[in-house]
């Protein structure tokens, strides 16, 4: 291997690694859907998994394009910064909607009692839950969920920023081997290290008993893909 693109091979990863760290975009959707939405761990590797892909796909397909026309890198970090507002202001929007249904679940399902009287005379009443009683109904709902599609949207119009500008066109300069290695080395690292901090993640909150604030996860979650929206548009994370 050249000693050019070993160095780049090696800030390729570097910049993957920091990249999805330093992107809370990256992993908080999926740790907390996951967690409200009663994910298996498996399931929600899988989808993860899936969406890390087409994040880190829809920018290298981008960045062969550009090279194999002879884009100039400007331009197409204008096109990457579009797809990078396009995708903050989705993910802004999702966790506002998601939001909201969280509101208006927690308030269908807030503790209430039921009056049973008897043909003897007695009476009693019981606290009651929909979400506890109509679990199977939610499962088999989750079954037709969107929420899976809708996340690997965002991630799909979401850039992988330091991509083509720092690591693509350098490594073009040497040859398609090296190019390869660079853009595989970078897209590997992303996304394990995606499924490394939501596998950590998932794994700690699901030994979290939030008791009576059950009902309020989906709110939870939708606020905070609401925040890393904001972040990711108005903080540049």
């Amino acid at each position: 291997m050249e000693r050019g693109i070993k160095l780049l091979v090696i800030t390729a990863a570097s910049l993957g690694f920091i990249h999805t760290v330093f992107g809370p975009d990256h992993y908080l959707p999926f740790i907390f859907i996951a967690r409200a939405r009663r994910w298996a761990l498996r399931k929600t590797l899988l989808i993860s998994f899936f969406c890390g892909l087409g994040h880190v796909m829809s920018s290298v397909v981008l960045g062969f394009v550009g090279i194999a026309l002879g884009i100039a890198v400007s331009r197409l970090e204008d096109l990457e910064s579009f797809r990078g507002q396009a995708a903050s202001w989705l993910l802004i929007g999702f966790g506002f909607t998601y939001f909201v249904w969280g509101l208006r679940h927690a308030i269908r399902n807030k503790p209430h009692k039921h009056l049973h009287l008897h043909l003897d005379g007695l009476e009693h009443d019981h606290l009651h839950t929909h979400q506890d009683e109509h679990l199977h109904f939610h499962l088999q709902e989750e079954k037709k969920s969107i929420t899976p599609w809708v996340l690997f949207t965002i991630f799909v119009f979401g850039p992988c920023e330091p991509l083509i500008p720092l690591v693509m066109y350098p490594a073009s300069k040497h040859n398609t081997a090296g190019l390869i290695m660079v853009t595989t080395a970078f897209g590997v690292v992303t996304i394990l290290t995606m499924l490394t901090i939501i596998l950590i993640s998932s794994w700690g909150i699901g030994l979290i008993n939030l008791g009576k604030a059950e009902r309020y996860v989906h709110i939870m979650a939708g606020a905070m893909i609401f925040l890393s929206g904001l972040g990711v548009r108005f903080l540049g994370l």
